[in-house]
């Protein structure tokens, strides 16, 4: 006779988001602080409630800040928090009202897993969620941690004559403490019980007081990841922003050709820059799985992307005989070369007039077909767009716009739930550049159709604000989440030599 199975253990994510944003010298909290255009908490919970480990979320929240969070959450669509709570005045107070929030509704012997989150680290990554919970399976209390690159000195204070030295402890054992901190809830319930009978009582995070309060209770130590950075000071800021924009993030595939035919039959395409390269790739391949695709280019349709009127007749005309427009494409641009103080005025216009307000009015002209059908704006930006260089000024700066202005539309248009999201591809071999820069070698440009592939997976993902790199050797494809901080970074390098 079989054992009986064993119920899985419950686990709820509790989202810490009771600080102020004083150190970061804003007058609301910090975690209501867009960055990569989403606050900062909703790009945290954003994780959680992807999350297949973690059951539900609870939210801690500044006082008087609450009615915020809740609108955060409706307009996200975050079906996994389930409460928003006001913190307290401390750090522990706060964890205590969440405690008693847990407690509520356990049975006699029931138990919970606990992941206390900063709400500040926007950039927590999957792969240390699940470490996390599955550390729970073997103990009862878990704690997230990198090695500290910097020696730490230990001082004292000595009157007006400033600090000193006093010890240089061992780096090789110190590591630097981050979140989630994780617990069994009867853990950590009885390690503040017995806290609350101290009268010197006073800690700054959750492991501390089972350390102190429990000592027989071992905590293991989770690898935590470089960039599970917390926004505490006003250079945070900045670097979690530009953390968003460079990592990669993949859009999932679908499991086979079938489902891509299912998910595209009857839907409606309108390709901007479809005559060739790119935009053509996903024209015809949108159109093998049963999509209406209307490619439109300047050389077959005598579409111009910079002539408003052309567009606005473009997407009349496909409404008109589809009846819907699920998806605007635009891949049209233009590439000059040459130092800007030798560019003509006309070359300049052109370079503002196609790379630059094409896309404003293609994105103005689509919105009220879009908000019917709850559809798609797909807009291409270029590896240069990190890092301007000479005599490409103006191809750079027109695509770092691409970046913007997609950041900007997938929040303003998110409450009308239409998705607005950048492809990053490396060099890729398509005419346009073929004119530019000549033959190049074989096998050091990213293919058309591989970038094709790609975007057709972003139109077809729930991703909105999101700028995704296509490179020959994508590690996000089929790889653990194992460092998104290491994909950042590569791909900085590797711009340094992309156009």
């Amino acid at each position: 006779m079989s054992a009986p199975h064993e119920a899985k253990t419950r686990t709820t994510a509790v989202v810490l988001a009771g600080g102020t944003g004083q150190r970061v010298g804003l007058a609301i909290p910090k975690q209501l602080l867009k960055i990569a255009g989403k606050a900062v908490i909703e790009h945290t919970l954003t994780i959680f409630e992807q999350a297949d480990c973690v059951d539900d979320v609870i939210v801690l929240m500044a006082p008087g800040f609450v009615p915020d969070v809740e609108k955060i959450i409706a307009k996200a669509g975050l079906t996994k928090v389930t409460r928003v709570i006001e913190g307290g005045a401390t750090r522990n107070e706060t964890t205590e009202r969440a405690i008693r929030a847990l407690g509520e509704g356990l049975g006699e012997g029931e138990d919970l897993n606990v992941l206390f989150h900063d709400a500040v680290r926007p950039l927590l990554s999957q792969r240390v969620i699940k470490d996390c919970v599955d550390a729970l399976d073997r103990y009862h209390a878990v704690d997230v941690a990198i090695p500290s690159a910097d020696t730490i000195i230990v001082t004292r204070t000595h009157g007006e004559d400033g600090e000193f030295i006093t010890d240089v402890p061992d780096r090789s054992r110190l590591r630097r403490g981050q979140t989630p901190q994780a617990f069994k809830l009867s853990t950590i319930r009885r390690a503040y019980e017995i806290a609350a009978g101290d009268p010197n009582f006073q800690a700054t995070d959750d492991c501390s007081v089972v350390l102190r309060y429990l000592p027989d209770v071992p905590i293991y130590v989770v690898a935590g990841d470089e960039y599970n950075m917390k926004v505490t000071q006003p250079v945070d800021v900045f670097i979690a922003d530009k953390l968003f924009q460079l990592a990669s993030t993949a859009a999932p595939r679908q499991a086979d050709e079938a489902a891509y035919r299912e998910l595209l039959s009857g839907r409606t395409l309108v390709v901007f820059g479809g005559s060739y390269g790119i935009g053509a790739d996903i024209a015809a391949l949108a159109e093998r799985y049963g999509a209406t695709v209307y490619a439109l280019g300047r050389s077959t349709t005598g579409t111009h992307v910079e002539n408003p009127a052309h567009v606005e007749e473009a997407l009349a005309t496909a409404y008109a005989e589809s009846g819907r427009i699920d998806y605007v494409i635009n891949t049209a641009g233009v590439l000059r070369i040459g130092k800007l103080a030798e560019t003509d005025t006309a070359t300049i216009q052109e370079a503002l007039n196609v790379n630059y307000l094409a896309p404003v009015q293609i994105a103005r002209a689509s919105h009220k077909y879009l908000v019917e059908t709850k559809g798609q704006l797909l807009l291409y930006t270029s590896s240069s767009y990190t890092r301007g260089r000479a005599e490409y000024s103006l191809y750079s700066s027109t695509k770092a716009a691409m970046v913007n202005l997609t950041q900007a539309l997938a929040d303003e248009w998110a409450g009308e739930g239409i998705r607005v999201n950048c492809v990053n591809p490396e060099r890729t071999a398509t005419p346009m550049r073929t004119k530019a820069f000549g033959q190049e070698p074989a096998g050091s440009l990213l293919s058309s159709e591989a970038v094709a592939r790609t975007s057709l997976d972003v139109l077809l993902s729930e991703l909105t604000g999101h700028v995704i790199d296509v490179r020959q050797q994508d590690p996000t494809r089929g790889a653990s989440e194992a460092s998104g901080f290491e994909q950042a970074l590569a791909s900085v390098l590797d711009r340094q030599e992309d156009v």
